[in-house]
């Protein structure tokens, strides 16, 4: 059936572009004598002769030339039907491989299967099931998708069976979710050559119009030409709306692959290299992509390679017109090329730009109440409008030069169109051509170099994605997709800080070196120390935010990245220095945005921070919005809150970087309250605090200074050694001073 439906398809497309050619062979030698030499021949006044003369040259209503062109539809219904048998067979021959496959399978069920290998025939299967909703959308073969269903429920059951293993592939995570559409890419191939077949409709009807109706003057002609011209027209309109759509299908499936790495990226970024510049820059990048491709502006690259057929068909008109549109094709190449050189640079100035004024843009909104406040507004401001002029200058320069060769290479194409014209009335001139061919051969130079300008005009679109494409493949490469290893038991025993020397992301000098402790469950433990230690950057490579440059942090003997961050933070609460909260109500903050959380847990969560009464206070209670950040609650609150977030669902690691610096004294015995609580249920709790209050509840201190730990053990103990080590104060010098009695 696949053999069959491409063999149709070729021979139809073959059949198309055969009788296009020989449809313009009558017309030569229809005005071959032509009008003037008609009169030559006759004697001057003899007007009835001479009609008489041109009638017996002029064909008659069916002739054979009109005849073939009424064949056209039916070609283009057998070019439908072939596509159709093919991508049929494809699928039904898919299937018979995935069954002889299952079969194997069962039958090595006993011995561990290997790894399977990812043949060119089961790519093109996972290509079609990946993107058979981009070409089934229309509804144009709705006749033959039947069975669409079951076979969508069958690749989904494939596509669950089988292995989860990645293969090995030399090229980018980007080229591969692009490839997986090559199915959907073949269908706009297709359509776009069933396309630029269509378009020589229009110059073929007016070379039937002036070589072949008017010295004919017969009506019916032109009716019945009128009427496949409009069958063809609609041809043309359907088969340009179906790749335009399979296009945007194509981004969206595009978009659809990535954006969950896309989405991972932006939240690894800034614990690997820290907040650098614009930190939606790779979502930006991934709608530049998928903008670019649901654009115009690669239905240009699908047409340009039809330029040759439309120099082809000049050609057959005159050798003359033919030279003259290949010098005009490559003039405009020529061009096109050009502005590709002079637009690289600016486009990618105006990236950097554009991230720095988007990072300076965001800093504000989120520090307007510091800015309004401290008079910072106008300095801040003032450096965003270097970076927004820098952008501009490039963007600029970028626009000026795509616009100014637009407008050379529209203004070459007219000047193009009019020597083809010229040409054409000198060649008629000389009875080297008819009237109609001038008018053919215009239309078709003008849709041929049609794609060059619709290449230019989105040229700077063609840029920014190729740009953001780099972008998008190198931090995908950098961080590729992260691997569920085996689920472990839940944590229950230890935590081992093993020689951690820790490198904030993006710096180079270390700020914590080789601490070592463990802690058992049921314990609590106290880190103090003076200001820039290291205490925060130790706690945050203990829940796992940061990555160790040496050294382990295990729970139960597992490193952490034994555990996946899904599975590792169902155990783990943290409670960070500075409180972010999300949009959206006090129970899904609580509840970590948890689907269907269940109201016992947390409400469970908010009594252990000791925070249940304060949320029943507010106008919705638990359902509360607290908006963007929080900023409906006080400082306050929003720690109280994110301290039951931090105790949801009981973990196992509990960990609160200065959890007191917001809390009234209720709040503080609250927390006292949780810490001790964590403990009971042998938990492990790890407090960062500058007030004795905080580590009222936990039974280790460990003393940091200048990012080492200088003493660790019982809490009372190390609290005396510091008390015995800390020098008496210095008292002023007294100073006795006499005063006028005494003096005298």
């Amino acid at each position: 059936m696949r053999g069959c439906g491409l063999s149709l398809l070729i021979a139809s497309v073959a059949l198309v572009v055969y009788l296009l050619s020989r449809t313009a062979e009558p017309q030569i030698s229809v005005v071959s004598t032509t009008l003037g030499e008609v009169w030559n021949q006759l004697h001057p006044g003899s007007l009835e002769a001479t009609k008489t003369t041109v009638q017996g040259h002029a064909p008659s209503v069916w002739d054979p030339g009109l005849l073939t062109l009424l064949r056209l539809p039916a070609l283009l219904l057998a070019m439908l039907f072939g596509f159709g048998l093919y991508r049929m067979g494809v699928r039904r021959r898919d299937f018979t491989n995935k069954g002889a496959a299952e079969a194997e399978a069962l039958r090595s069920a006993a011995s561990p299967p290997p790894i399977p290998q990812v043949s060119p025939r089961s790519k093109l299967a996972n290509a079609l099931s990946s993107c058979r909703s981009a070409f089934l959308s229309i509804g144009l073969f709705s006749g033959m998708t039947k069975n669409k269903g079951a076979a969508e429920a069958e690749a989904l059951r494939s596509a669950a069976a089988s292995p989860s293993r990645p293969q090995a592939s030399p090229r980018s995570e980007l080229a591969d979710a692009l490839s997986s559409c090559k199915n959907a890419f073949l269908s706009v191939a297709v359509f776009s050559g069933m396309t630029n077949v269509l378009m020589l409709t229009g110059a073929f009807f007016m070379l039937q119009i002036y070589d072949r109706i008017l010295p004919s003057r017969s009506v019916p002609t032109l009716v019945a030409l009128a009427i496949l011209v409009g069958v063809l027209f609609a041809f043309l309109a359907i088969f340009d709306m179906i790749r335009s759509r399979i296009l945007v299908r194509i981004g969206a499936q595009l978009d659809n692959a990535l954006s969950g790495r896309v989405y991972d990226t932006i939240v690894r970024v800034p614990l690997k290299v820290g907040s650098r510049g614009d930190g939606l820059q790779p979502l930006h990048d991934l709608d530049a992509v998928r903008r670019f491709l649901s654009s115009p502006g690669p239905l240009a690259l699908f047409d340009l390679p039809w330029l040759p057929l439309y120099l082809v068909v000049i050609f057959a008109f005159h050798t003359a017109l033919g030279i003259a549109a290949v010098i005009g094709a490559i003039v405009l190449i020529a061009l096109t090329l050009f502005i590709e050189t002079k637009t690289r640079g600016p486009m990618k100035a105006a990236s950097g730009f554009a991230q720095t004024r988007n990072s300076l843009a965001e800093a504000s909104r989120r520090n307007a109440e510091v800015l309004a406040a401290m008079g910072m507004a106008g300095r801040i401001g003032a450096r965003w409008s270097e970076a927004n002029q820098g952008y501009l200058a490039s963007h600029q320069q970028a626009s000026d030069v795509t616009g100014s060769f637009g407008s050379v290479s529209k203004a070459l194409r007219m000047m193009l169109q009019s020597a083809v014209l010229g040409i054409g009335a000198y060649l008629v001139i000389y009875q080297a051509a008819t009237a109609g061919i001038i008018i053919a051969a215009a239309i078709l130079v003008a849709r041929a170099l049609a794609p060059v300008d619709l290449a230019i005009a989105n040229w700077k679109g063609f840029v920014a994605a190729r740009q953001s494409w780099t972008r998008l493949t190198q931090l995908l490469k950098l961080l590729p997709a992260r691997e569920t290893p085996m689920a472990l038991r839940a944590p229950s025993a230890s935590l081992a800080v093993e020689h951690a020397i820790v490198v904030p992301p993006g710096a180079r000098k270390p700020v914590v070196q080789d601490v070592s402790f463990t802690l058992a469950s049921g314990q609590g433990l106290g880190i103090i120390g003076p200001n820039g230690s290291g205490k925060s950057s130790l706690v945050r490579t203990i829940v796992g935010a940061w990555s160790p440059a040496q050294g382990r942090i295990r729970l139960d003997g597992a490193a952490l990245d034994q555990w996946s961050p899904e599975a590792i933070g169902r155990h783990v609460g943290y409670l960070p220095q500075d409180v972010e909260l999300f949009s959206g109500t006090v129970a899904e903050n609580i509840a970590r945005f948890e689907p269907d959380a269940a109201s016992e847990a947390i409400i469970t969560a908010a009594e252990a921070a000791g925070v249940h009464d304060l949320i029943i206070a507010l106008p919705q209670g638990y359902e509360t919005e607290i908006g963007e950040q929080g900023q409906v609650l006080s400082a306050g609150q929003r720690q109280r809150i994110a301290l039951a977030r931090a105790l949801y669902r009981d973990p196992f690691l509990v960990v609160l970087d200065e959890p007191s610096s917001n809390l009234d004294s209720e709040g503080k015995a609250a927390l006292v309250q949780a810490i001790i609580g964590v403990r009971k249920r042998d938990g492990i709790v790890v407090v960062v605090a500058h007030e004795a209050s905080a580590l009222a509840a936990v039974d280790l201190v460990l003393i940091m200074a200048q990012g080492r730990a200088v003493s660790f053990g019982p809490k009372d103990e190390v609290l005396s050694k510091v008390s015995a080590q800390k020098p008496a104060p210095k008292r002023p010098p007294l100073t006795v001073v006499l005063d006028a009695e005494a003096k005298t």
